[in-house]
């Protein structure tokens, strides 16, 4: 059987994103700096359930939400594998784009912005630069 790839959802009660919601754009954010990719299994219903003590009916949709959109597939009685990746080569952890967002980051930080103050200020700057573009 393959082993679970390196992925641990994190689920925030607070941020008025449903739970299910949480695990796919999580996942999705995993198979796009490569951290999921073709062929890995994602961590079991059981798995997830003991590490965030959510509804396993919560995870199964999450996952059936993915499958659907052909990102992941059930081999039943093996798991849920990933089909495919969202990533490119640009945002993968040795890019020199991630470089110069990590470069800007911790100047920010340096400037005495918080994470909240970051996350404003860059969805900003993406709003404008991709405005009119429609987002998944």
């Amino acid at each position: 059987m393959a082993e679970s790839a390196a992925v641990e959802f994190r689920i925030d009660r607070r941020s008025g994103v449903a739970t299910y919601l949480q695990i796919v754009q999580q996942t999705k954010q995993a198979l796009r700096l490569g951290v999921l990719e073709p062929g890995d299994r994602l961590p079991t219903a059981r798995e997830v359930v003991e590490a965030t003590a959510i509804n396993p009916n919560t995870v199964l949709k999450a996952y059936r939400e993915l499958e659907r959109e052909g990102l992941v597939e059930a081999r039943r009685g093996l798991g849920t594998f990933v089909r495919r990746t969202l990533g490119s080569a640009a945002v993968a952890a040795d890019a020199p784009l991630r470089a110069e967002l990590e470069g800007w980051a911790g100047r920010a930080r340096a400037a005495g912005l918080d994470k909240d103050d970051v996350i404003a200020l860059f969805t900003d700057v993406l709003d404008s630069i991709f405005k009119g573009e429609p987002h998944s």
